[in-house]
């Protein structure tokens, strides 16, 4: 909603790419959920590669299908290529959907305009850099970190 108001840079690419499959990623014991990170440094990569897989356990499919998103950092002029270590891991895939997208950074002067913009999502299946992204914003607007370790009250100790 702020790329046309040239308030933002592109950064790099991201690679996702959506896997329905029929069963879970195997040799991972049958678990209904799990995150991978495969280290560039064992892909000779600069970037990881992220895997996350949920279930129906999740209400995010049917029962029987599980969803696998596999993403990384764009690094070469093959995107789909750069995944395939990680497509390799999952098995057979029924259905699968690829996005390349732009990763955006803001360079407007957020205080000034009263503007904060988030970054765009990047290539992580956790989400520390949004949620870094997010606490660095609250800073800026408050002028104060945000405080997350809150002790319980007297009264929260009632219930």
């Amino acid at each position: 909603y702020t790329k046309d108001l040239k308030k933002t840079k592109v950064i790099g690419k991201v690679v996702r790419a959506i896997c329905i499959m029929d069963h879970p990623i195997p040799n991972t014991n049958n678990v209904s959920s799990i995150q991978i990170i495969l280290p560039q440094k064992q892909l000779n990569r600069n970037s990881d590669i992220y895997v996350t897989m949920v279930s129906s356990e999740h209400a995010v499919c049917a029962k029987g299908l599980y969803i696998a998103i596999v993403s990384t950092t764009v690094e070469t002029n093959n995107p789909e290529a750069e995944i395939e270590p990680a497509l390799k891991l999952l098995g057979n895939i029924l259905e699968m959907f690829v996005s390349i997208s732009d990763i955006h950074e803001p360079i407007n002067d957020a205080k000034s305009e009263n503007l904060f913009i988030t970054k765009s999502y990047d290539a992580t299946s956790h989400f520390e850099s949004a949620s870094l992204d997010v606490l660095a914003i609250y800073e800026q607007i408050t002028g104060e970190k945000l405080d997350l370790n809150i002790e319980p009250s007297e009264e929260d100790d009632e219930f």
